[in-house]
């Protein structure tokens, strides 16, 4: 039976585990996916010498940019990037080759695509600067809009939430949240932002999907904005994870 898993610490409820069972169940496929809960991202050699069965694996948090030490090859996208997601596990003979990717951008941009209108949307705002951050600058890039990503730090290249007028989230009309602020149990919680500027041309887009609505998408649909969150983008990631376990 082939195993599929996912590596990250802490792992709680997993989206990947539901999903990839199913589809297995639904499918007759003969295979299993678990979840590897890693507290160093050193413990990735012994999770795939104890599973030689494992085909394939996908990287959460922390480990999105510290696994891509261990790989021996990297796709071109996921290199750009500077985070990867997805483990493709070959067996060659008695060694083992790693190949990774990154899912999250090609399920981000599909998912916010039909959103964009080039007429009103040409500038985003990116919450966050962590492995997600990057490949939604990446996808937002290459559908043309111009980023900045906002920290709570004095960082390069970056501006702070408390600098941040009512006139820049007129300019920046999209706007991603890639933190886990409002991400359950904390719902109460949300970043720091001038809605009372946001209008129908505004695009809040939440990577969170657990609740459903956060906070973050309801103060800003108060004032006519454009909301999704993130359960739509995670089920094109499931998938494109599957085509690249399964690359010919």
């Amino acid at each position: 039976m082939d195993k599929y898993g996912l590596i990250g610490y802490p792992l709680g409820h997993s989206f990947s585990v539901s999903y990839f069972n199913q589809k297995f169940e639904d499918e007759d496929i003969d295979a299993v996916y678990e979840n590897f809960e890693i507290p160093t991202i050193d413990s990735l050699e012994e999770v795939l010498g104890s599973n030689p069965n494992l085909r394939g694996l996908n990287v959460t948090i922390p480990y999105k940019e510290k696994v891509m030490q261990y790989l021996d090859t990297i796709s071109p996208e996921a290199r750009a990037i500077g985070a990867v997601n997805v483990i493709r596990v070959i067996h060659d003979g008695n060694n083992i080759k790693l190949k990774g990717y990154n899912s999250d951008v090609i399920g981000f941009t599909k998912s916010i695509a039909p959103m964009l209108d080039k007429k009103w949307h040409k500038k985003a705002l990116i919450l966050g600067t962590g492995g997600a951050s990057k490949a939604i600058d990446y996808g937002l890039r290459n559908l043309g809009l111009e980023t900045v990503f906002v920290s709570r730090y004095e960082r390069p290249g970056t501006i702070q939430y408390e600098r941040i007028t009512p006139e820049d989230v007129e300019e920046y009309n999209v706007i991603i949240n890639c933190t886990p602020l409002g991400m359950y149990p904390k719902t109460e919680e949300c970043p720091l932002l001038p809605y009372e500027a946001m209008d129908s041309h505004t695009i809040l887009y939440d990577l969170i999907y657990n609740p459903d609505e956060t906070l973050f998408m309801k103060r800003g649909a108060q004032y006519g904005a454009q909301v999704k969150n993130g359960l739509e983008m995670l089920l094109l990631q499931a998938f494109a994870s599957w085509e690249f376990w399964h690359e010919k």
